[in-house]
């Protein structure tokens, strides 16, 4: 079906769109008139091939359109860095999938090249001061903004360069995890946009006074560059229905959320959004909900957490992945005092015993649950799950932040690790007591605090799994992002740049006799 189709069956406006070819739109940041539910998708503990949440995502909307529920996604925007890494593309799989796939893995519509030279517009205006007589009296010594690539580059990590007399340490992130991205998921229009733009903390001067990206009035060209990766892109499942695909990925180290517009697009020309957060529920759905809903000004009606057999697996024992589950359901349930679904990714190995443990596990916790088999059948797979999502939805609770704004940084992080996380305390780096001093001293005691840690464990160590406990929770660097209102505590040994592994998948991608695009699945 063309896009323009699919559009027209969901009655968006036609003065919305901007078509890219028959498969891909834009749409522009206008609400409709409706008010419709929200239903927010995270998943246990990851492994490095994750656990099937997109899937799933792109399983039940589909069911819950088969059941008349006028429902449009608002997914994640991949990222390139894995498609060529570890764990390749993230548009669904099998009859639960995104179309045109490909497109949305790769290049898409430029989002994340236009974010990309936004962010090093900035850089490039930095040292251009530096260049012309350190006009800003720019210290070289704590220029904090530092340049981005969606490629995996370790070799950019750090880097070293010379402006005239001056050596310059700096180093690359990542897209996904840079401030820009994480201030286009947040902004709501584009003079919120350039706002927060011109509000990057770039640097120190000698007196140690902040250098905002605004002191160099290079905000407006930046939103220029932005304008168009601003709007949403339009694209379809493999049913025929309507999926908002658009910024934020890595909540392991950004907040791992599709942007605060494209949720509202859907919500308001919906009945149902579907929306999902990266990674577990320590990470994605934790930054959703201590962060997005208090830009988005709405909580989720429900949350469904997808687990599969073979990832518990994973967590060193059975029994250690249950414990994991278990977590998982407890803070959902306990902390932010969710409505919860629990989705079972069924794989054609798993069998009914380990199947029938985990549904024990949720009637023990008292949360609903439903075997899932998205994959193989889509939507038709996930048609118990949408009834009882959309029986959950009609529930009511308040929703509980874990930290209050107006608890200081060190709370906030000390909330985070010992009531999501498991931690007994946490421990600070002298690089990250100095970076917290600072980011009090500019005000960022009312920031979100955004946590940049492993995915494969709730802890700051990869190794440590289940459901660890009374361990001490590792900060070691902190970045401020001021643009983005946020305060990024770095725990362990993350890396906001990854890495290639030895064996990635840039080795299966091909292109085949007939021009077809093999190997990012």
């Amino acid at each position: 079906m063309k896009i323009k189709d699919v559009a027209k069956k969901f009655r968006l406006p036609k003065h919305d769109i901007t078509f890219y070819g028959d498969s891909m739109a834009k749409v522009e940041n206008r609400l409709g008139r409706r008010q419709g539910k929200l239903v927010l998708v995270t998943a246990m503990t990851s492994n490095k091939y994750g656990v099937g949440k997109t899937t799933i995502s792109i399983g039940l909307a589909d069911a819950m359109n088969r059941l008349k529920k006028n429902t449009i996604l608002a997914l994640r925007e991949p990222s390139m860095g894995p498609v060529f890494g570890v764990k390749g593309g993230a548009t669904g799989g099998g009859k639960a999938s995104l179309y045109p796939s490909d497109e949305i893995n790769l290049h898409f519509t430029g989002d994340f090249h236009a974010i990309a030279q936004a962010n090093n517009l900035l850089s490039s205006v930095i040292d251009n001061h530096i260049f012309h007589g350190n006009q800003l009296d720019i210290d070289t010594n704590k220029i904090f903004f530092k340049r981005c690539l969606d490629i995996n580059d370790r070799s950019l990590r750090e880097i070293s360069y010379k402006i005239k007399d001056k050596e310059i340490h700096t180093g690359f992130n990542i897209t996904a995890a840079s401030e820009v991205m994480a201030i286009m998921c947040l902004s709501k229009d584009l003079k919120d946009l350039k706002t927060n733009l011109g509000n990057i903390l770039v640097a120190l001067n000698s007196k140690g006074e902040p250098v905002y990206a605004k002191d160099l009035h290079v905000e407006d060209s930046m939103v220029v560059l932005l304008k168009e990766a601003f709007k949403p892109n339009l694209v379809q499942t493999l049913d025929g229905n309507l999926a908002l695909v658009h910024l934020g990925p890595f909540a392991n180290i950004a907040h791992g959320c599709n942007s605060v517009v494209a949720t509202n697009y859907a919500l308001s020309h919906a009945d149902y959004c579907v929306t999902e957060a990266g990674f577990g529920s320590d990470l994605g759905a934790e930054k959703f909900l201590d962060i997005k809903t208090r830009v988005l000004g709405k909580n989720p009606d429900a949350v469904v957490l997808v687990v599969a057999i073979n990832v518990i697996n994973e967590q060193g024992s059975f029994e250690d992945g249950l414990a994991n589950v278990r977590r998982h359901i407890e803070n959902l349930r306990g902390v932010f005092r969710a409505n919860v679904v629990v989705a079972i990714n069924r794989h054609k190995e798993d069998t009914d015993k380990d199947v029938d443990r985990i549904i024990d596990l949720c009637n023990e916790l008292g949360a609903k649950v439903s075997v899932c088999e998205a994959f193989t059948r889509g939507g038709r797979g996930c048609l118990e799950l949408a009834n009882k999502v959309v029986f959950a939805t009609e529930e009511r609770y308040e929703m509980r932040h874990v930290y209050e704004m107006t608890d200081d940084i060190k709370t906030k992080i000390e909330k985070l690790a010992t009531k999501i996380y498991g931690a007994k305390d946490v421990s600070y780096s002298p690089l990250a007591e100095e970076k917290l001093s600072l980011a009090e001293r500019l005000g960022g005691k009312d920031f979100f605090v955004n946590i940049a840690k492993t995915q494969f464990s709730f802890s700051d160590d990869k190794d440590l799994l289940g459901a660890p406990k009374d361990y001490t929770f590792k900060v070691t660097d902190v970045e401020i992002r001021s643009g983005a209102k946020m305060i990024v505590p770095i725990a362990g040994n993350m890396l906001l740049m990854p890495g290639l592994a030895k064996t990635s998948n840039y080795l299966n991608i091909k292109l085949s006799r007939h021009d077809e695009i093999l190997g990012i699945f």
